[in-house]
């Protein structure tokens, strides 16, 4: 295989993971081409590498952005701007977890919270209440876990994962 073929299978196997991940395609494949990339890249050759719009090649890019998974960079002479990808992988592992706490884990323990307030009256808001408990209950130590994780040492995962297969 050479190496197109190798970016472009990458590039596409990239986008469609993400897409189970709940992130939109372009975006993980504009993220995947900015990672793989050896030099900064300007919106045109994004552009040009995944044959999209403009629109959609900036709003990707703000998005990454805001992930905190791509950089701006400016270069001396160049009227263009160039962007460039954290390259550190448990870094942007770290990242993505945090992105996703904070959209998905972190609104769903606020309303368990919002509605671990219902009166248990009846059978069927004793139940509720039961099992609200619960999930706010898995879903605290779920939040719990990933901060030590985002907040561990790469070494130390690594030896506890490596120690759970053993």
């Amino acid at each position: 295989m050479d190496f197109t073929e190798g970016k472009e299978k990458f590039l596409n196997a990239w986008g469609a993971l993400a897409s189970s991940w709940g992130i939109n395609r372009t975006m993980a494949q504009v993220h995947a081409l900015l990672l793989v990339a050896p030099q900064p890249m300007c919106a045109e050759s994004i552009m040009e590498d995944l044959k999209i719009s403009r629109g959609n090649a900036n709003m990707n890019i703000r998005a990454l952005m805001d992930w905190g998974l791509v950089y701006k960079e400016i270069k001396c002479g160049e009227r263009k701007e160039f962007f460039y990808a954290e390259k550190d992988i448990w870094e942007v592992f770290r990242r993505i977890v945090e992105q996703r706490k904070k959209k998905e884990l972190e609104p769903i323990i606020k309303l368990f919270d919002d509605v671990t307030s219902v009166q248990e009256e009846c059978d069927a808001s004793k139940e509720f209440c039961k099992v609200v408990r619960e999930l706010k209950v898995l879903s605290c130590q779920a939040d719990s876990v990933l901060n030590k994780i985002t907040n561990a040492d790469q070494s130390w995962i690594t030896k506890g994962i490596l120690n759970v297969f053993k």
